[in-house]
């Protein structure tokens, strides 16, 4: 799936996105943030969804947002959302895949 907003990521930028996502709760949080889609969902909610509450959840948000895989933003006073940036997510998959089977003899990617 090839999207219009891709991110053509340096290995420095790559390794320190991956770095980011080191850690189960941080992939945790990312994968529950992608299954809401778009909109994203309250903090509160992906507290309760993850397991993972109070400082700790901010601080795991806190790293994926300096990473680039994660947006805040408000709604209303106090309920904050959070979404997932796909378009940095899309260029971790690029990145990994821009060069598959470049020195491989056969055509393609190899197959299980």
């Amino acid at each position: 799936m090839k999207q219009e907003h891709i991110i053509d990521l340096s290995v420095e930028q790559a390794a320190s996105t991956f770095a980011a996502l080191g850690s189960q709760q941080r992939l945790s949080v990312l994968r529950i943030l992608v299954r809401a889609g778009d909109d994203g969902i309250p903090i509160g909610e992906l507290g309760k969804r993850s397991g993972i509450t109070g400082s700790t959840l901010t601080h795991h948000v806190k790293i994926l947002t300096q990473a680039g895989l994660v947006q805040q933003t408000k709604r209303g006073r106090s309920i904050i959302c959070a979404a997932v940036n796909y378009d940095q997510i899309f260029a971790l998959s690029e990145f990994l895949l821009a060069e598959c089977c470049a020195d491989c003899t056969a055509q393609g990617p190899p197959h299980d």
